[in-house]
């Protein structure tokens, strides 16, 4: 009986990459065949976007970054393509740029619950699929009482920032980690891979903590 990997996941529900790197990670998983338990936790990668941001991601983007809108529209396009290889249908037309602290305290919200994982790949479908509005509290409630969680109880606790402590425990240790993008996946709680890598190579990696293990 092959003891459980854990497995972290620093990650952001607006990360195109992060989806993209939750799909082959799983792929990953499925490849290694062993027991994996996964923990996701947060990192914010513009906590400094108004929930309500007035314009697309690829307006953002360009403000953001200092580059041509049609330079990122094609990058935009890039990642779309990418995402559709592994299943994802990405919709950035219809996406809503905003913050996603609020997001990142229903995800705390549904770990104490032990339901973290259905919850963070409903957050990903909204914003990137479905063009779901994941910064406000009413939408995420709605998200949440999707899955069956209690629509009153998760108003409450986003209105109380019941979980903003641990959205912020999660950003300073990816700080302490020197963790510098996401998606990052820290494996047994000594090995981290960046990026969203092929299946294989999580494959490999969950495979040599089961020898070192064994």
């Amino acid at each position: 009986m092959s003891e459980t990997i854990k497995v972290d996941i620093w990650s952001d529900v607006q990360c195109p990459w992060c989806y993209i790197g939750k799909r082959k990670f799983e792929a990953g998983v499925t490849q290694f065949g062993g027991d994996v338990e996964i923990e996701y936790h947060s990192y914010e990668l513009a906590p400094d976007t108004p929930v309500d941001f007035d314009g697309s991601p690829g307006e953002y983007l360009s403000q953001r970054k200092g580059m041509p809108l049609e330079q990122v529209q094609q990058m935009l396009q890039n990642v779309t393509d990418i995402a559709a290889g592994v299943g994802l249908e990405y919709d950035y037309d219809a996406v809503k740029q905003t913050n996603t602290v609020k997001a990142h305290e229903l995800l705390h919200y549904a770990k104490s619950k032990g339901r973290q994982l259905e919850m963070k790949e409903r957050l990903l479908k909204a914003y990137f699929v479905e063009g779901g509005h994941v910064g406000r509290i009413e939408d995420l409630a709605d998200l949440a009482a999707e899955l069956g969680f209690d629509r009153g109880d998760v108003v409450r606790a986003l209105t109380e920032n019941e979980f903003l402590a641990d959205v912020k425990a999660d950003v300073a240790q990816a700080q302490a980690f020197g963790i510098q993008g996401v998606p990052f996946f820290v494996i047994d709680g000594k090995y981290g891979i960046s990026g969203a890598q092929d299946p294989a190579t999580f494959a490999q990696a969950l495979e040599q903590v089961r020898s070192e293990k064994a």
